[in-house]
């Protein structure tokens, strides 16, 4: 057994391959719910969705998010009718999130949630999110505070930010099932996410860095040099102090990793990585580089 801990793009990727070159009842994977949102009445799950939708086997690749081929006559009937829906939901994606919505209305918990529809979409991994309770990120603008969302989607990360936050009314734990998923397992990997926003959020879940302590953990780095493969992250990491870098990332991920992986193109050196080619560029390259990876966890 192998858990990942993925946000909604540079974790996906590398499990393209994994599901590829293992049992796939053998995946966990501890997906964050920080990026969250309640739209138009229904609950949007952005990271936990792009990783059910992809080991359904309907997830659009060409954007990581989505379902591919929906079709979005809603959204475009809502918005010319003057709601404020800053998200593009497509058809039926826009159905997982009523049913995720009204399950969670009737007071069943978002880990209960995502096993019921993935097991109706036929998922065979194991998929849950990083907690049950309410956290959201937020970003701190001249504006104010905003939800992360707002600044990636609506103002497609184009304002300046301050700072980043988390907000909740009680703070988050681990669910049972993920410190079981956890402990079952012979080594957990940090995809190449998000560190700021698909990362720490696991991280910071009450007893998620104990559970780690006694695992190996093998972190991959979503950059090459300054840039990140995808994503905000070189401003996200800026804001919350960190350079952005693969050495960023490794001080990030503070003293937790056992072995870290960089790309063979990166020019920023850290101490005892391993240089693997990590842009997977295609479903091929997520394939080998899930092989190099598992060859490190027989190594462990």
């Amino acid at each position: 057994m192998i858990t990942f801990l993925s946000g909604g793009t540079g974790t996906p990727k590398l499990l393209r391959g994994m599901q590829k070159v293992m049992d796939r009842h053998e995946i966990s994977v501890v997906v964050n719910t920080a990026e969250d949102i309640w739209i138009s009445g229904n609950h949007i799950s952005p990271d936990l969705d792009t990783v059910m939708y992809l080991f359904a086997g309907i997830l659009n690749t060409e954007t990581w998010w989505g379902i591919r081929s929906d079709t979005f006559t809603t959204h475009e009937e809502v918005t010319r009718l003057g709601a404020d829906e800053f998200i593009a939901i497509g058809d039926r994606d826009r159905a997982v999130h009523i049913a995720r919505g009204e399950m969670m209305r009737n007071g069943m918990r978002l880990t209960n949630v995502t096993k019921i529809l993935c097991e109706r979409f036929g998922v065979r991994e194991n998929v849950l999110p990083m907690t049950d309770t309410e956290v959201t990120t937020q970003v701190k603008t001249d504006l104010g505070l905003i939800h992360f969302q707002e600044y990636w989607v609506r103002a497609k990360g184009k304002i300046e930010i301050e700072e980043v936050l988390r907000s909740y009314d009680e703070p988050p734990v681990a669910t049972e099932e993920v410190l079981l998923a956890v402990a079952a397992s012979d080594a957990v990997i940090i995809g190449p996410s998000n560190p700021i926003t698909s990362i720490l959020p696991i991280l910071s879940c009450e007893g998620m860095k104990q559970a780690l302590g006694g695992k190996p953990v093998i972190a991959v780095s979503p950059f090459i040099g300054d840039a990140p493969v995808s994503g905000p992250a070189g401003v996200l990491m800026k804001a919350s102090g960190f350079e952005p870098s693969s050495i960023g990332t490794f001080t990030c991920y503070e003293g937790i990793t056992d072995i870290f992986v960089q790309d063979i193109r990166d020019p920023v050196q850290v101490s005892d990585s391993v240089r693997f080619d990590t842009l997977m560029t295609d479903e091929d390259k997520s394939i080998a580089l899930a092989h190099d990876i598992l060859e490190l966890v027989r190594k462990c």
